[in-house]
């Protein structure tokens, strides 16, 4: 069977219909600063050494 191929306009529509309508673009002047936060950390607290010893 021959695979059947959607035209611009039909890929279109069907985004459309899966996901409406886009939001309204964010205006420069909304926009906010991003805050970076600190990196995670992969070691305990000091003052917590068996917090992360896991044994399975």
């Amino acid at each position: 069977m021959a695979e059947q191929s959607f035209t611009d306009d039909e890929y279109e529509f069907l985004r459309h219909a899966r996901f409406g309508e886009l939001p309204p673009a964010v205006r420069p002047d909304e926009r906010v600063a991003l805050t970076e936060t600190d990196p995670g950390r992969d070691q305990p607290e000091p003052e917590d050494p068996v917090r992360w010893n896991v044994q399975g």
